[in-house]
């Protein structure tokens, strides 16, 4: 991955206050806090900073490179080349960076260690919409993990001897010229050999600069791969579009599709989000006033629940987990009781994101801001899936014991942090 030109770490007093400032001024506080939620490889950038440095980089990011976020941080994102990186692929991601657009491509990175790995790197640029500029790039890097062995110049080193020997006690012909690594077959083209033609090359692997480097190019990011990507920065850019409400600098990405998450923004400040992220159990927070009463906020606990992610089920409505076997007097029984603004308690039969239904019982409550209006509804939910009794008890308390905790928990979460909110 490569970000800009030149090289140097960012130090100094003056340049460390940059680096903290890069992402508070057109986000709200706690931005590196909510964005450490996210399990995805990514970093952010600042192309208004010199050397264009990275200023977060994901808890994901640096496990997966083997480096401490503060040898990240400040740093532009080329130290993760090495001396088989194609040079085509730094070259569109510098183009794309100048031209301000989206890209991806696959890149071989290079981990602190010296580790090489196959990288399908997605680029996304952020833009103000009050002034029309890129404040930041966004870059997701999906190792590509199903691959045949690469072929690096150490590998072609350490084969070019054992070809040498084997050539010298065996007398080998011509046919020494061609060189095994794994599954890829190499035809090796040193400088006094001959040629051996282009297309055989093509059909394996190609030279890089006439010292042996050679770089695989039968490795390609799979469609899932190519998701998970797009998935990662949808996410991220929602999250950043919604700090970025309190500040008065809206954000947005007109490369990815977030206008759903988006507009459900302004529900959630950056306050309540970390506070409702630790709560320990499973519920989702609606909007009733937006359009389809969206999902606002999921915990972590409903996402394992459910089999979605984060981006999959904020902006939708909580039907996606009916299926062909719900009972639609339990879905009449809950929009009663919202319209009547009362709590409700029912068993359900519900379905997770693969299809396999479960047994849901499911409160939902409404949820009053410091001035008495509805500001939301919380829906808590525990899997009964087998369980003939639904007030079975777990360390002492009951299901409704600890589905009223969580009320309770979210409802001093709001009334303390959203202060008036929503009015209608």
């Amino acid at each position: 991955m490569l970000l800009d030109e030149g090289s140097r770490m960012w130090s100094g007093p003056s340049m460390q206050k940059q680096l903290e400032e890069s992402l508070n001024t057109p986000y709200s506080d706690g931005i590196r806090e909510a964005l450490d939620q996210f399990n995805y490889n990514f970093v952010i950038t600042d192309p208004f900073l010199m050397d264009h440095p990275i200023v977060y980089a994901s808890e994901g990011f640096l496990k997966m490179t083997g480096y401490s976020r503060g040898e990240v941080i400040g740093r532009n994102g080329r130290f993760l080349q090495g001396p088989d990186t194609d040079r085509s692929s730094v070259i569109e991601i510098r183009e794309a960076i100048r031209q301000e657009k989206s890209c991806q491509v696959r890149i071989l990175n290079y981990k602190k260690d010296g580790t090489s790995f196959w990288n399908f790197f997605h680029l996304a640029p952020v833009f103000s919409k009050d002034e029309g500029r890129v404040i930041h790039f966004i870059g997701v890097q999906t190792p590509i993990r199903k691959c045949s062995r690469l072929c690096t110049s150490k590998d072609v080193e350490n084969d070019i001897m054992k070809q040498d020997q084997s050539s010298a006690n065996s007398n080998a012909n011509a046919s020494n010229n061609l060189i095994y690594f794994g599954s890829c077959r190499r035809e090796l083209c040193r400088e006094f050999s001959v040629d051996l033609g282009h297309s055989r090359l093509q059909n394996s692997c190609t030279q890089d600069d006439h010292k042996g480097r050679v770089v695989k190019h039968a490795c390609e990011a799979k469609e899932s791969d190519k998701q998970k990507a797009g998935a990662a920065i949808r996410c991220v850019m929602s999250e950043l579009a919604l700090f970025s409400k309190y500040t008065g600098k809206t954000v947005s990405d007109t490369k990815c599709d977030s206008a759903d998450l988006v507009r459900v923004a302004p529900s959630i400040n950056s306050s309540l989000t970390i506070a409702l992220s630790r709560i320990q159990q499973s519920f989702v927070l609606v909007d009733p006033h937006l359009p389809e009463m969206p999902i606002v906020h999921a915990s972590n606990s409903f996402l394992q629940l459910t089999g979605y992610s984060r981006d999959e089920v904020l902006g939708k409505n909580c039907k996606i987990l009916q299926g062909p076997a719900t009972d639609q007097e339990d879905i009449s029984k809950i929009r009663q009781s919202i319209e009547a603004e009362q709590p409700c308690t029912v068993r359900i039969l519900n379905y997770r994101k693969d299809g396999n239904p479960f047994w849901n019982l499911l409160h939902t409550a409404p949820v009053r801001n410091a001035s008495g209006k509805v500001a939301f509804y919380v829906g808590v939910q525990l899997d009964v899936t087998g369980m003939e009794d639904n007030n079975h008890s777990d360390k002492g308390m009951t299901s409704q014991m600890k589905q009223l905790g969580v009320v309770g928990a979210v409802r001093v979460a709001v009334r303390s942090l959203l202060g008036a909110g929503p009015s209608k």
